[in-house]
């Protein structure tokens, strides 16, 4: 099977063909650099770099675009709050948000475009913008004319009349339409400002995203990605202003987005006061366990953040941390065949991930590939493990850090638990739930915890 991905555009799963072959070109929306990051900010990044990851592993050559908005209202006021200037407070956090995901194993992207570098190239396309009159300006302000592009809302499936229904906005009586947004805003006293046609100013937000990703990936681009909350307005409006130019048409052949980051059903929200800043997670020694959290739902979906659940994966990639203790990748010749076991291990692993990109069955591959390391012995034992090693790389898991797994903890055992767990797993699927709950509470006994996963059954050594 070959790679089809979901397209937010067509709400459908499509085969992946890119517009040059062998290269995809991707540009993804960054952050907006005026407070720390959170893990909300982390998911998106391991999501698009495990896509990315796997694009490269599979042969393509990836052009990987990430931006980050450095002037904007939010940097402006918080600049203002701290009492320094909005470019030192976007450049400090710049080189943090770098550092922090590069600690998540997010490798870096190919290009990081920053909107006060773009300044001449989108008041070019603006002006371009207002020659086809898809824009117009007033009071120095630039407005995109939404009722010049027919096919506005095609993204999120909104109407204009029903966005105009159920919208709660003042409305400001220089707009041809309520629903026109700017391009371009004129200066405030005190604020960043650059000249241009209409006068002192600064870009609006959707504007630079569609300068970024046409100046360094072209005029189309393979696929366009962020979370889901920037379906509307952000891409919508990136769609109609980039494709208002013949050139640009389709802006994006492939649209996708992560879900979003909850707590316990709740969304993750700065008002609600339930961010978790990423560098906790980091400080915590928890940046391969959160990986490994988001790994285990589909991208698309939204993913339930919590202290247990990031526990269980810290005891997850323990496990597979465990599998690789003693590895020597020498003992594996360059030129060694696969055996046909390991042939249909990668065989599953490319299947899932052909499957747009489901890392939860990915992941289920690593833990085979993982209980039967821990039985092998010898040559078939360094295969295994070489195999576990390369297919957890493809997602971004770097299993190096064994020294405190709980496999380490149980020493030559580790084996011989997990033979015990998958026999327990035999007996519960005949439905001998005693001899089941025997295994199980005789390992609890000696201080070994079984505990039931959704990638199968796992084990920790109890805490003293």
């Amino acid at each position: 099977m070959s790679l089809r991905v979901y397209n937010s555009m067509s709400r459908t799963i499509e085969p992946f063909e890119t517009v040059e072959p062998g290269v995809v070109r991707m540009y993804v929306c960054g952050v907006t650099v005026y407070s720390d990051a959170h893990i909300g900010h982390g998911m998106s990044a391991i999501t698009f770099d495990v896509i990315r990851r796997y694009l490269e592993w599979s042969g393509y050559s990836v052009l990987h675009a990430n931006n980050f908005t450095d002037v904007d209202d939010k940097i402006i006021n918080r600049a203002a709050a701290l009492g320094i200037s909005p470019f030192d407070l976007a450049n400090q956090l710049v080189t943090t948000f770098r550092e922090e995901v590069g600690a998540l194993n997010v490798l870096p992207a190919t290009v990081y475009p920053r909107v006060t570098e773009e300044i001449p190239s989108i008041i070019e396309m603006i002006e371009g913008l207002i020659n086809l009159e898809h824009a117009y300006a007033v009071d120095g302000d630039v407005y995109y004319r939404v009722t010049s592009f027919p096919e506005y809302g095609k993204l999120s499936g909104r109407k204009l009349e029903d966005m105009l229904a159920g919208a709660r906005m003042e409305i400001d009586p220089r707009k041809e339409h309520p629903m026109d947004f700017a391009l371009w805003k004129g200066a405030k006293p005190g604020e960043p400002a650059w000249t241009s046609p209409w006068g002192e100013g600064r870009p609006g937000w959707h504007i630079e995203c569609s300068v970024m990703a046409q100046r360094h990936l072209g005029h189309r681009m393979d696929i366009h990605g962020g979370g889901s909350d920037l379906v509307f307005p952000h891409h919508e409006n990136e769609i109609a202003q980039s494709e208002a130019f013949p050139e640009n048409r389709p802006f994006a052949r492939y649209w996708m987005h992560n879900g979003m980051l909850q707590f316990a059903g709740e969304k993750m929200s700065k008002s609600i006061g339930n961010l978790v800043p990423l560098r906790d997670i980091i400080e915590h020694g928890d940046a391969g366990a959160f990986r490994l959290m988001v790994l285990q739902s589909v991208y698309r979906s939204p993913l339930t953040f919590s202290d247990e659940g990031l526990e269980a994966n810290r005891r997850a990639l323990a496990r597979l941390e465990g599998a690789l203790r003693d590895y020597d990748a020498s003992a594996i010749a360059p030129d060694a065949e696969r055996s046909p076991a390991i042939e249909d291990v990668y065989a599953r692993f490319r299947a899932a991930m052909d499957d747009d990109f489901n890392t939860p069955v990915a992941v289920s591959v690593l833990f085979e590939l993982a209980r039967s390391a821990n039985r092998a012995e010898g040559t078939e034992r360094a295969a295994l493990q070489q195999a576990l090693d390369e297919l957890a790389g493809v997602l971004g898991l770097d299993l190096s850090g064994a020294a405190d797994t709980a496999a380490a903890d149980a020493g030559d055992a580790a084996p011989f638990i997990d033979l015990l767990l998958d026999i327990r797993n035999e007996l519960r699927t005949a439905k001998q739930w005693a001899l089941a709950d025997r295994i199980r509470d005789d390992l609890a006994a000696r201080g070994i915890v079984v505990e039931d996963t959704a990638t199968g059954a796992g084990w920790r050594r109890e805490r003293s």
